[in-house]
């Protein structure tokens, strides 16, 4: 029964997504809803709680708990109200996967499922958090503490609360606790994230216009190399290629085999090839399409052309036997982000002149007589007087 949630579908390179009305986060399509119910056979249960944390517990009860409930689950101390995210096998596959020492872990009961009390009591809590927020900022600034609060969590039994914080360093807040305790009237645990955590409990749009990865379904986070850009033909610029966050996007991950995969095709060496024209230098590889960009400068203009992988070796072997081949029996492209000027037989790139070299030619035209350069003293004068002079030696 969804009549009062709808779903919105929308296209996903390598799956289908659904945006759900009542919950208003993203989340992948479950492939597996036909499969048979195995909720009596595995009793560890995944459940989620105020943004991207999730702990397992166990239903020794027996309840019948599906997808989407709200269950109160035991605490240390004190209770707390959660949603289920798995059950059955995938939530016994996902215990095993996350928990790599289960001996240690310790892992909670649930006790029912969530009353419309305990969804009252739990609103309360809740309802604090934005408060408990900005007074816990300022007693962290009036102790000079080089810490920043991102969240709080306040427990759904509205005695425990949690501060997450960002920090360089270590930090001595055994004071701030003290003053949390007695302002708060309530148990204190600090938790230390970092920049892409708080990204995700904070949550946002991202560039693509869809919920951040982070605040909807990631929930573990690894580093991504400056090397991935490169790989995939971006700019190699890290502000552009920046999250919310302020690091890399976690999304240039996604499709980084594929292209290190089709890279494996193209040649690793000699890609600078002798023309008649001269030396073509690459300029852009697509990995995916199979096809490099070259440019080449003949009589002061640049002209660019595209080459598939098939013809780069050909041509890459016709150099190591001395043949060069003429740059006008090629397909001819506009090099990406510039003018071009195209004319009968080719395509020929033209650059635009900036007003910065328009500047240096309108400087070079007032001062063309070598006594005039000497008087300015020009870099070119500059170095022309610094130039060794040869002894001839009898």
């Amino acid at each position: 029964m969804q009549s009062n949630v709808y779903k919105q579908k929308m296209s996903c390179t390598s799956c289908t997504i659904y945006k759900s009305g009542g919950t208003a986060t993203a989340d992948t399509f479950d492939w597996v809803n036909d499969l048979p119910d195995t909720t009596g056979q595995y009793d560890i249960v995944e459940v989620k709680f105020k943004a991207t944390r999730k702990e397992f517990f166990r239903n020794e009860e027996g309840l019948n708990l599906k997808r989407g409930d709200k269950i109160v689950v035991a605490t240390s101390p004190g209770h707390d109200i959660g949603e289920v995210t798995l059950t059955g096998y995938l939530a016994d596959k996902q215990f095993r996967r996350k928990i790599h020492k289960p001996d240690r872990y310790s892992v909670g009961v649930i006790y029912r499922k969530a009353t419309p009390h305990d969804l009252e009591t739990m609103a309360k809590a809740k309802a604090r958090e934005q408060e408990l927020l900005i007074q816990s900022r300022k007693i962290a600034n009036r102790l000079g503490l080089e810490m920043k609060i991102g969240d709080v969590e306040v427990r759904a039994d509205n005695g425990k609360a949690i501060f997450y914080y960002i920090a360089d360093g270590r930090v001595d807040f055994r004071q701030l606790i003290k003053e949390y305790a007695h302002d708060f009237r309530l148990r204190i645990e600090m938790k230390q994230i970092g920049a892409r955590q708080e990204a995700g409990r904070v949550g946002g749009i991202g560039s693509c216009g869809r919920e951040l990865c982070c605040s909807s379904w990631r929930t573990e986070f690894t580093s991504v190399s400056i090397e991935s850009l490169g790989y995939q033909g971006l700019s190699q610029s890290a502000q552009k290629m920046a999250g919310q966050c302020g690091k890399l996007k976690c999304c240039l991950m996604y499709e980084l085999d594929a292209y290190v995969e089709a890279g494996r095709e193209f040649p690793e060496e000699l890609l600078v090839l002798e023309t008649a024209q001269g030396l073509a230098k690459p300029i852009k590889t697509d990995y995916l399409a199979g096809k490099i960009w070259y440019s080449v400068h003949t009589q002061g203009v640049e002209r660019t052309f595209q080459l598939t992988v098939e013809e780069v070796r050909n041509h890459i072997q016709d150099n190591k036997r001395g043949i060069r081949f003429e740059t006008g029996n090629v397909r001819t492209s506009p090099k990406p982000g510039d003018e071009f000027v195209s004319g009968n037989s080719d395509i020929k790139y033209q650059k635009p002149a900036s007003k910065n070299r328009r500047r240096k030619k309108a400087g070079n035209r007032g001062s063309a007589s070598p006594e005039a350069n000497a008087a300015t003293n020009t870099p070119g004068t500059h170095r022309q007087k610094q130039r060794p002079i040869k002894r001839q030696e009898n």
